[in-house]
């Protein structure tokens, strides 16, 4: 589909601070964050809302959704927990219509509401955070190969 962005994020065709990729997803951080460290994983494959969605695509998404929470909580990013949210169609919050899973990362205290921190999005160092957060991958996969 020429006109998503999700689409043309994963042709490359768009920027994005990508964090993690396989042969089925590909992660990257959202732009108008709610928390350091929110991101986006998406399917390679164009998919509008959770009923279009392949069940081993939405499969793949939870996986890469579950890595990188764990991943982010070995990050330097202070996160000790994460929401993993799949908002599927307009009544349910959804603005992009590409299917995808939020990854959230919670910090003990931080006194995040879902739905008040959809109001307060802004990027928080996208480099950086793109960059500590492929670290914590980094020392997942090295914890998980021992």
């Amino acid at each position: 589909m020429n006109s998503c962005v999700f689409c043309a994020i994963v042709r490359g065709d768009a920027p994005a601070v990508r964090v993690y990729e396989d042969d089925d997803v590909l992660a990257f951080l959202d732009i108008r964050p709610i928390a350091r460290g929110h991101t986006l994983v998406v399917p390679r494959v164009h998919a509008p809302r959770l009923d279009d969605l392949d069940p081993g695509h939405g499969a793949a998404l939870f996986r890469a959704g579950q890595r990188i929470a764990r991943g982010v909580q070995r990050s330097d990013l202070a996160a000790d927990g994460a929401n993993l949210v799949f908002n599927d169609g307009r009544s349910a919050f959804q603005t992009v219509f590409h299917a995808h899973l939020h990854v959230l990362p919670r910090r003990r205290g931080d006194k995040l509401r879902l739905a008040a921190g959809l109001l307060r999005r802004r990027p928080h160092d996208p480099e950086a955070t793109g960059a500590a957060i492929r670290a914590g991958l980094a020392r997942l996969e090295a914890e998980d190969a021992l």
